[in-house]
């Protein structure tokens, strides 16, 4: 008697794919710490590196979303979680988007609502890297 075995869907993204991930929690969490910088100490810089790094995020994450959906489009019926990683890097970059065009304004007027969304891209970046980053595993079952 032969035992079939199903294994479950396992992402396993591209080392581009990974790398363009990967390095978005950085340019957010920057983004996040230099408004934190300029929240404390009011010099107009720290809102100018918010401002780059928040860009700089927003292409990574730009491209890390084209391979998103090349994987969206590759999982056919599969478990909903290439959708939950879709969705969730998409939220994170409109809403990095938003938070780009709250640093376009004035320093003084980006505060404190720039630090908010700062901090709230910051954690879904965070958390998209995790769950994209999650099929990495090694050793086990998926």
């Amino acid at each position: 008697m032969t035992a079939i075995s199903h294994r479950p869907y396992r992402f396993i993204p591209h080392p581009l794919h990974a790398t363009l991930l990967a390095s978005t929690v950085p340019l957010f969490l920057g983004a996040l710490l230099s408004d934190l910088a300029y929240f404390r100490s009011y010099q107009i810089q720290w809102s100018n590196f918010s401002s780059w790094l928040i860009a700089g995020g927003l292409v990574f994450c730009g491209l890390a979303l084209l391979f998103a959906i090349a994987n969206l489009v590759r999982a056919e019926h599969r478990a909903g979680r290439p959708l939950a990683y879709f969705l969730l890097l998409l939220a994170t970059w409109i809403l990095g988007f938003i938070n780009a065009l709250e640093h376009a304004k004035d320093a003084w007027a980006a505060m404190p609502m720039g630090l908010i969304l700062s901090a709230v891209v910051c954690l879904l970046a965070c958390i998209a890297t995790w769950l994209g980053l999650s099929g990495l595993r090694s050793g086990g079952e998926a």
